[in-house]
Formats: structure tokens, sequence, C-alpha cells
């Protein structure tokens, strides 16, 4: 039984070569920002706080409404507050999986004229092929013995 319709359609989309490398990219690229937002928030940020005075960024924040507590002490309303620490931190976080991503490209791109480079080499270095004689050449050479031979 032939498939048609949707899911034919689909197992043509989903097989296709790029979709896989696609899809891969994906799962490394969400692993990187993994691993680089970690350097942000675990590294590079409380060193940068350090250095301003003892801040932690992600308590960064202008409150606009405080929170409303009740007689017990407990939260009544939540405070509403513009967390602008968590953006810097964000920022930073985008800003070092863009160089990230730059570098690693540039990397890439370097290795790869390199390696063109030293296949053009070898490709001139080389001698090329004779290439293959053509049936007339065939033909007159044929001629030509005969010639000789009388």
């Amino acid at each position: 039984m032939k498939k048609s319709g949707f899911m034919a359609d689909f197992k043509k989309f989903i097989t296709k070569g790029n979709v896989v490398d696609m899809a891969v990219g994906v799962i490394i690229g969400g692993a990187f920002s993994k691993i680089v937002s970690s350097l942000v928030n675990d590294v590079i940020m409380p060193l940068i706080g350090m250095l301003i005075g003892d801040i932690n960024f992600t308590d960064l924040k202008c409150i606009l409404k405080p929170e409303v507590l009740d007689a017990e002490g407990n939260v009544v309303t939540a405070a509403v507050t513009v967390n602008y620490g968590q953006f810097i931190q964000y920022v930073v976080d985008f800003l070092l999986v863009a160089l990230c991503i730059f570098v690693a490209l540039r990397v890439i791109t370097n290795l790869s004229k390199k390696l063109k480079k030293e296949e053009e080499k070898e490709a001139a270095a080389a001698p090329a092929p004779a290439p293959a004689p053509s049936k007339e050449e065939v033909l007159l050479t044929e001629i030509r013995d005969l010639l000789k031979n009388k």
C-alpha cells in the first residue's frame, strides 16, 4: 500500500539531512547555552559584583509597590518590582553566548580556508593525468603504424 498525504510528506521532511543537522545543532546549542549561563551566573557576575562593591546582580531591583504583611508577618500581597539586575545578567549572558558563537564560527571558517588551501596545493602539486586519446587519434596512430610497416 502506497503512503500518501500528510504522514508521507512529514516522513520526507523529517528524514532530510538538513533537518537532522538542524535538530542536532539546536540540542548542542541548548547545552552550550547552559554552560555559558553558568559561566555568567556563577563566575563572571559574582566577580563583577565583587569588583563594584559586593553587589549581587540578581538582588538589584526597583520596588514599585512594597509587599503587604499581616500582623503575623505573612505576605498578604507580594511586592511589585522591576528586576533590572536580572536583566543585566541576561544581557551579559546573551553577549557572551554571541561572542562564543562568533569565535567558534571564526575558528571553523579559518580552519576551512586552511584545509581548502592545502587541498589546492596538493591538487596543483600532483600532475594531471594525460587525457585518453580520442577515437580519431587512435585511428590515425594505427594508420601511421601501418604506413611505417609498408
